[in-house]
Formats: structure tokens, sequence, C-alpha cells
């Protein structure tokens, strides 16, 4: 899990500091979010860590379409999940990820991102940048994106070519394999 947590903290620094990269309608509305959560961030700054927390995280909702990421996350036991049970899944892998990254949000001191590409196919967006660090290599985020209702979202974050959807498809597999789904649910609800 470390380093699913550390991928989506920095996948949480690439978004925030992509904000300022020019791209077509998919990277425009990527933007507009982010630019929003942002400016949340410097509103925030020195409220009490729960009411910052809360801010955040409702800023961020436009961001990502977390039904989608679970539905990716859980693959093929999606499928055999109720919609009661898609919902619970849902919200409790909504609260890991955000568990996950919170705290990294809060501290974004405004590290540069380069902006590389964008590709579109229909209503799948590949959005492509690169975090500039201080020492050492750019490090490749790409941000893949699901149109719906008129609106772009994140659904994964490919960073360094590690998907973070696949990387919690493969630990959630194992458990359901291993053990059951109920298990899983058991795991995701100690977890918060």
């Amino acid at each position: 899990m470390t380093v699913v947590r550390r991928a989506l903290a920095l996948a949480l620094v690439l978004l925030l500091g992509a904000a300022g990269a020019q791209a077509s309608p998919a990277g425009d509305q990527f933007k507009t979010d982010l630019d929003r959560v942002l400016k949340v961030i410097g509103e925030t700054e020195g409220q009490a860590p729960e009411a910052r927390r809360a801010a955040l995280r409702s800023a961020a909702e436009p961001v990502f379409d977390w039904r989608e990421m679970a539905a990716r996350t859980l693959a093929t036991h999606w499928q055999a999940r109720s919609e009661a049970e898609r919902a619970e899944f849902t919200r409790l892998f909504t609260d890991l990820i955000e568990r996950a990254y919170i705290a990294k949000v809060e501290r974004y001191t405004g590290e540069p991102v380069k902006f590389v590409g964008e590709r579109v196919e229909g209503s799948l967006a590949m959005v492509q940048t690169r975090l500039v660090a201080a020492k050492g290599p750019e490090i490749p985020m790409d941000y893949r994106l699901i149109e719906k209702d008129g609106r772009w979202r994140v659904y994964d974050v490919v960073i360094e070519g590690v998907s973070l959807v696949a990387n919690y498809r493969t630990q959630f597999d194992r458990v359901i394999r291993s053990s059951s789904y109920a298990e899983l649910i058991k795991r995701l609800k100690d977890r918060g």
C-alpha cells in the first residue's frame, strides 16, 4: 500500500501543478476543476484541519469519477455486485483514496509541471504531464479521463507507467479470490 499512497500523493500534486497548462476541451475542463482546488487550498490556509479537508474533498469531487474508478478497480467482480453493494464499495473506495492523499494536498507548494500532450478518443482522453522535480529526472504522469454528461473526470492516474486502478485491482482481486468480497469490504471498513 505504501507505493499506492505515494502514487496518490504524487498524483494529486501533479493534478494541482498541471493547472497552468494549455489543453483541448478535456484538458480545459481538467484545468478549470484544478484551478478550483488550488483556490480552496489558498482560501483554507490556517483553518482547522477537519474543515480544510472537507473543503478540499468538496473541491476535488468534480475532478474524479469515483464510480468509474471503483468499477474499473473491481473489474469482473463489479458485475457480480448489486447496486447497493456497488454504492457501498464506491463510497469505501473513495474514502480510501481520499485518506491516502488529502494530507499531502495540504502540503502542496507549487512544484512545476509540464503539460506534454493529450489524446482524445471519443469519450476517453489521456492528459500527459511531467513533474519537474528540483533534483532528479522529470516524473511522467498521465491522467485518464472519461467524459460523461459533458464533463471530463479522472478515472485513473498512471505514474511512471504504474496505474493506480490496476494496482488496487490486483490487491482487491487477491483478497476476493483468497477470501471473499465480504472480507474486502470488512478490510476497507476497518481502515476507515
